[in-house]
């Protein structure tokens, strides 16, 4: 895709991070937006930053409902007239140990995580069948390439969409259709305040400290990753890894497959 003007994308998770910055910078760039979130609130204060008079649609849906994301994506047809972009963009997490998570935060984290963007992929496909210049952009994380203490249910969920998105990918390949797996390293947004924080023993950091540890690490803003991922999809990239730390530890990974999880244990004891 050269480029976005008057193009249409509908964007889940809008209502902060990377999808309020995705949504502020497609429209900069002359493209009509439909923003998702669950947050009625954060999503209106999304629609009022865009200054930049093309068309912007609210929908306020819950991603790991299927009849939600269906009639979404019918939605923004009508309203619309077209759909050019898709980004499955919406996402939680929850801090705690496999032993230790309840059954019932695993659930909810894969069905936000990974059905939200398999529901959001088949449901907005027909639409972008329609149209010569297509694309769908699937959220996934370096946590979806590496994993880490007390993230399982997230590692599990981003490793998922990453070898969903590759695969669909290569099924559309002969199609006018791009297809990009966005693998954010440390960025700043509110996913650990929305997280689900459950610490297995009094040692644990608290949320508030999490939190903290979290945006000391985060390298990129949102704006920034924004620009980013958004450069990607111009060259139709399969994998679009966000930030420094994203890039070194794919090669990390992919130059010490497994003996790199040891690395990693030190850093996170040091």
């Amino acid at each position: 895709m050269q480029n976005f003007t008057d193009k249409v994308a509908a964007i889940t998770g809008a209502g902060s991070g990377m999808g309020r910055a995705l949504a502020l910078s497609l429209a900069k760039q002359g493209c009509h937006v439909a923003i998702s979130d669950i947050d009625v609130d954060a999503l209106i204060e999304t629609e009022s930053l865009i200054k930049s008079g093309v068309k912007v649609t609210r929908h306020t849906i819950d991603v790991s409902n299927r009849l939600d994301v269906k009639n979404y994506a019918s939605a923004v047809e009508q309203q619309h007239g077209k759909v050019n972009m898709v980004f499955n963009n919406a996402g939680v997490t929850v801090v705690d140990t496999v032993e230790h998570m309840s059954l019932e935060d695993f659930e909810w984290l894969m069905s936000i995580n990974f059905w939200g963007v398999v529901y959001g992929t088949r449901a907005f496909l027909p639409f972008l069948r329609e149209q010569s210049e297509a694309h769908i952009i699937n959220t996934s994380s370096i946590f979806g390439v590496v994993a880490v203490p007390t993230q399982s249910a997230y590692n599990a969920s981003k490793f998922a969409v990453r070898g969903f998105t590759y695969s669909l990918r290569q099924e559309l390949a002969d199609s006018h259709i791009g297809v990009s797996c966005v693998q954010p390293g440390g960025v700043k947004t509110n996913i650990v305040e929305n997280s689900r924080f459950v610490p297995s023993d009094n040692a644990s950091a608290t949320k508030e400290e999490f939190a903290q540890q979290f945006q000391s690490f985060a390298g990129l803003t949102s704006e920034q990753a924004a620009d980013q991922i958004l450069a990607g999809v111009k060259k139709n990239k399969a994998q679009i890894l966000v930030g420094k730390d994203a890039k070194i530890l794919a090669l990390l990974e992919r130059i010490m497959p497994t003996s790199h999880q040891k690395l990693l244990g030190l850093l996170d004891r040091g």
